[in-house]
């Protein structure tokens, strides 16, 4: 009951903001006795900070107190195919720091990405005065199909590498730290509904498409797993008259293999190399942006590439009937490709749903990130 009450504080005293004891005995229902004895013991956890005297309202004026943010940290950190990222915040999600680095091909096992990570977040966390210690909790989203509740790896598509790898347990040596691990397009998905364009959204579908195709079904306030971590994997779904090919663990799905950047750039190199065009690209959103420009053969690939995502966003839509599917990555949020989208969609007249694009662009893995780790703290900081 002490445990529970502790957390029943600890939560009002992170949505009060600055408030005084009585506050806190009207918010939550408890005696005054129980508040006084339970904010004693957070104080000497180092999580109350005593801000001065409030209003009095006729007698002795109460002391005014806050949850101490400061007392440590959370980071969220972002693990792609080439790239890192990490975003340092304090106990209530306040940015402190951002960082992404390159990781060139002779670092991307995870051992050596771990060791990277460490660098990095040691650095920032130098920048900030900030010993180790004070790092409360860190959540790693990867590009793969995730088992987060063992905190396990199981494949990343087209990485021999990262198969049935226990990250978690490889971070414990390094990170004294509560450690969380989700797929990457998961993150995503909370961290617009944490901080971004779904704030107000209970069940909601996020669509990231980058070099994959990955979608995160928040569903009743949480993420949707799926009996073996596969759910919203439909980088893996099939294309009637484009491919008949089988889900493989290890492989890209159809899906992402026409929809996903290196797909869209083989198009344009294929219709490159038939046309005799000079324009020779190495990124896939350098396509879209031809196509806003008015480049025929690029409008020709987008509006291909619009027609598939319409049909998964309908599919998706008639299974889950969502208010909303928030499109993200650098491929999916982009204009030339979205809005061609949208105005196809607008022609059904079943299941119809808003599709609006990414508010936190690359940064929404880190940001879910960030909300798992504060949502999962409190058993750290209480010390239980």
């Amino acid at each position: 009951m002490r445990r529970t009450n502790a957390r029943t504080i600890l939560r009002s005293l992170k949505e009060l903001g600055s408030c005084s004891r009585a506050d806190l005995v009207r918010a939550t229902g408890m005696s005054a006795p129980t508040v006084a004895n339970v904010v004693s013991d957070l104080d000497d956890l180092g999580l109350i900070h005593w801000i001065g005297e409030g209003v009095s309202g006729g007698g002795r004026p109460p002391e005014n107190l806050r949850f101490n943010a400061d007392h440590g940290c959370l980071a969220g950190v972002d693990v792609t195919a080439d790239a890192l990222r990490i975003l340092l915040t304090d106990l209530n999600g306040t940015l402190l720091e951002e960082q992404s680095e390159a990781l060139p091909k002779e670092v991307r096992s995870p051992d050596a990405v771990i060791e990277v990570l460490r660098a990095l977040l040691k650095a920032m966390m130098q920048r900030r005065n900030l010993p180790s210690k004070k790092l409360v909790a860190m959540t790693v989203g990867v590009a793969g199909i995730t088992n987060a509740r063992d905190g396990i790896v199981v494949s990343v598509s087209g990485s021999s590498t990262w198969r049935d790898i226990s990250l978690r347990d490889l971070l414990r040596p390094h990170f004294a730290c509560s450690l969380f691990i989700e797929n990457d397009t998961n993150l995503a998905a909370i961290g617009e509904h944490f901080c971004g364009v779904a704030q107000a959204e209970d069940s909601f579908v996020f669509i990231g498409i980058g070099a994959g195709v990955g979608a995160g079904i928040f569903l009743n306030g949480q993420i949707v797993h799926g009996a073996s971590w596969s759910a919203g994997e439909i980088g893996y779904l099939r294309i009637p008259n484009i491919s008949s090919m089988q889900p493989s663990l290890y492989e890209f799905g159809a899906l992402e293999q026409v929809l996903g950047g290196p797909g869209i750039l083989r198009s344009w190199n294929a219709v490159s190399n038939k046309s005799g065009q000079t324009i020779k690209l190495r990124k896939a959103n350098k396509v879209l942006d031809l196509a806003l420009e008015g480049n025929a053969a690029a409008q020709k690939i987008v509006l291909q590439r619009a027609s598939l995502l319409k049909d998964v966003i309908l599919n998706l839509s008639l299974i889950l009937n969502p208010n909303l599917f928030v499109v993200g990555g650098d491929i999916g949020a982009h204009a030339a490709l979205l809005q061609l989208t949208v105005e196809m969609l607008q022609e059904s007249e079943v299941a119809v749903a808003n599709v609006l694009p990414s508010s936190l662009g690359n940064s929404a893995v880190v940001w879910g990130g960030i909300a798992v780790s504060m949502q999962n703290s409190e058993q750290t900081l209480l010390g239980n």
